[in-house]
């Protein structure tokens, strides 16, 4: 099997749960051969980072235990970074914010689900580019950064290797997308298949 994609998904306090973890759902039941999917793990490889290796507390008061550190963290392929309210804190990091913006030089794809965007744009990562974050927020990201153009009707943007997304579910749409930039819209509409999930024809627009 060729060498599994390493898929970064970062975490803090009061992130959104399913802005991380659906698209971990997604890229842990991507299969390249559907007949052994309980033979052959998923051609993604993905890692919960944190900060500091202690349980996160996340939206709604669940518990997460990170995979590594962001010192520890390996080179990646793909760096995913979420919303939820801890992004109002965490725009204000300006370590994470720095480290963010050293693995968006690295990895071959930069995503972000909701509010993530807000912090891929306070990292100086979307100036000139076309992003689009929960509708909630539009008008934050819009004031916050007047040098990106906003997207008000789109549930997933890519502008060049950087995808955005809307709101929390729109998170598996993004995924998904992802997965059939990497594997193809075959694979990529087999493993929506099996999660019982519609694939987002025409929610995506690439710039």
């Amino acid at each position: 099997m060729q060498e599994r994609k390493k898929v970064g998904i970062l975490i803090f306090d009061d992130v959104e749960v399913l802005d991380f973890c659906g698209p971990y759902e997604v890229f842990c039941s991507v299969r390249l051969n559907e007949e052994r999917r309980r033979e052959e793990p998923s051609p993604f490889q993905a890692l919960l980072v944190a900060e500091n290796a202690g349980a996160i507390g996340a939206g709604g008061g669940m518990r997460v235990l990170p995979d590594v550190t962001t010192a520890e963290c390996p080179p990646l392929d793909i760096l995913l970074v979420p919303g939820g309210w801890g992004t109002r804190r965490e725009i204000a990091n300006e370590r994470l914010l720095a480290w963010i913006a050293e693995r968006a030089g690295e990895v071959g794809t930069l995503t972000s689900v909701c509010t993530g965007s807000m912090l891929l744009g306070k990292a100086g990562l979307l100036a000139g580019r076309h992003a689009t974050t929960h509708w909630m927020s539009l008008g934050w990201m819009r004031e916050s950064f007047p040098d990106v153009t906003v997207e008000e009707r789109l549930h997933v943007v890519r502008d060049g290797n950087i995808f955005t997304s809307a709101g929390i579910s729109a998170g598996i749409d993004l995924a998904l997308l992802v997965t059939a930039e990497y594997f193809g819209g075959e694979i990529a509409r087999a493993t929506a298949r099996y999660m019982e999930y519609p694939y987002p024809e025409g929610l995506e627009r690439r710039i």
